[in-house]
Parts: structure tokens; C-alpha cells; sequence
């Protein structure tokens, strides 16, 4: 579980709360037309983008930002570096007897096809078709938090000049045009919350598990590569510490060492 996710999403909605507590009457922000005007208006607009099919799993989506966790690369270079161990003293047909005990399904499916004796330039081109389906389906998924911040608040403005032409065409009644200037404001509210309060925050944090998740697939790519061509461990283990921060690499071939 992402717990920072959570924290941020709480700390943005206690800050609102706190400036509606001391601001005011927290029923003053409540209008069930505006309300209409940018959760449906939105909702329609994001239906017009995508098929159906796919704003089903919008929910799945979201939940991936708070419950997903990419695997971590350091792990994913230790159990690579044992498998070109393994494979170096007792051949790559031993990896057989240990796919048991392999903790990602990427690095599984790569080194059964070198197990199999699969060409390496037809592990590679499977193994990179996988990684950018993969990066398809992320792109599809923060493209419909993309258009929910697009659009939310362009329909938040159209509300205020909905509530403008209301509280014009009234104004010769002063008592009828406060509701008008409620909807035109509250609208630009609700839309201006529903864009940076949930699309636009959740649509990064997706980007970055996505680009976590993007550079791990890469290095198990190169492992596997390396491993099927028979490289040292050693090797293995350098190639690999190249994706890492400075910081990292250091740490993980000082270990090693």
C-alpha cells in the first residue's frame, strides 16, 4: 500500500476543510446545481473520450495508485545476479528447478523461454512487446485522469457563466440574483477541486509507478539477456546497477564486493 498517496490526499482535504471551517458556513459550498453542472458534465465529456469498455476499470485504476507497489530494483538485481550464479556453475537448465522460488512473473516468463532454448532475439522482442503493452495500458489509464482534470474545470467555468447569465437576466431582483452568483462560483470551486484534488494528483502518482515499474521491466529484460548469453555474475550485476541513482549502485556493488 502506497501509504503516501493517502497522506497527501488527507492533508489536501483537511486544508480545504480548515479554510471552509474558519472561512465561513460550510453549507454556503453546497449546490446541488453546480454539483450536477461538473461531476455530470465531467462524466459525460470523459465518456465522449474513451469506450466503455475501458472507463469500466477506471476504479481499478485508481485503486492502483494506493495499493500498488512496483517491485523494488535492488531485490530484482540480487535474485538476477543469483540466477547467472546458478546458471554460470551449473548451466542454464538448472534455472528449471528454481522458477518455483521466482518472485516476479516477468522474470518467469523470460527465463523459461531461455530454459527452452528460445532464440535471444526472440526472447528480447517478446519480452519488449510485453513492456510496451504494459506501457499502453498505463498511458490508457492516466489518459482518462488526464481528461477528468481537463475537463472538470472547463465545466466548472461553464456553471459560472451559466450563474452569470442567471444572476444577469435577474437583475432587477436582488433577492433572485444570489442564487445565480452561488452557482457561478461554487462551480468554478468543484472544478477546480475535482481537477487538483483527484485527477491531476492521482494521474502523476500513476505516471511514476508507471515509470518505476518501466525501468525494473527494462533491467529484468537485460538480466535475462545476459544471463542467456552467459555472462559472469559479476557482469550481470554491473550491467544491471547501471539503471540505479549513483547512490544506489554504489551501495549495491559495495555489497557485492
Amino acid at each position: 500500500m502506497d501509504i503516501g498517496t493517502v497522506i497527501g490526499l488527507v492533508v489536501a482535504v483537511a486544508a480545504i476543510a480548515l479554510g471552509v471551517v474558519f472561512g465561513g458556513n460550510p453549507l454556503a459550498l453546497v449546490d446541488v446545481v453546480s454539483i450536477f453542472v461538473v461531476l455530470i458534465g465531467t462524466m459525460g465529456a470523459t465518456i465522449i473520450c474513451f469506450p466503455i469498455s475501458r472507463l469500466t476499470k477506471l476504479p481499478t485504476v485508481i485503486l492502483q495508485s494506493v495499493f500498488s507497489t512496483p517491485p523494488d530494483p535492488i531485490e530484482i538485481i540480487k535474485d538476477l545476479t543469483k540466477y547467472a550464479e546458478l546458471a554460470r556453475r551449473e548451466g542454464i537448465l538448472s534455472l528449471e528447478n528454481v522458477v518455483p522460488e521466482m518472485r516476479d512473473p516477468f522474470i518467469v516468463r523470460g527465463i523459461k523461454m531461455a530454459v527452452d532454448g528460445t532464440d535471444p532475439e526472440l526472447i528480447k522482442d517478446i519480452m519488449d512487446t510485453e513492456l510496451e503493452t504494459l506501457m499502453d495500458r498505463h498511458a490508457a489509464g492516466k489518459g482518462m485522469l488526464d481528461a477528468i482534470g481537463k475537463y472538470a474545470p472547463a465545466y466548472g467555468m461553464i456553471g459560472t457563466l451559466l450563474g452569470l447569465i442567471f444572476m444577469l437576466q435577474s437583475m432587477d431582483d436582488p433577492a433572485a440574483s444570489g442564487p445565480g452568483m452561488a452557482v457561478a462560483l461554487i462551480t468554478t470551486l468543484y472544478g477546480a477541486m475535482l481537477a487538483n484534488l483527484f485527477a491531476g494528483p492521482i494521474g502523476e502518482k500513476l505516471a511514476q509507478k508507471d515509470a518505476e515499474e518501466v525501468l525494473v521491466k527494462t533491467m529484468i529484460i537485460a538480466g535475462v539477456m545476459s544471463i542467456q548469453s552467459g555472462d559472469n555474475p559479476r557482469v550481470v550485476q554491473a550491467k544491471l546497477a547501471t539503471f540505479l541513482p549513483p547512490s544506489q549502485r554504489d551501495k549495491v556493488l559495495e555489497e557485492a564486493a
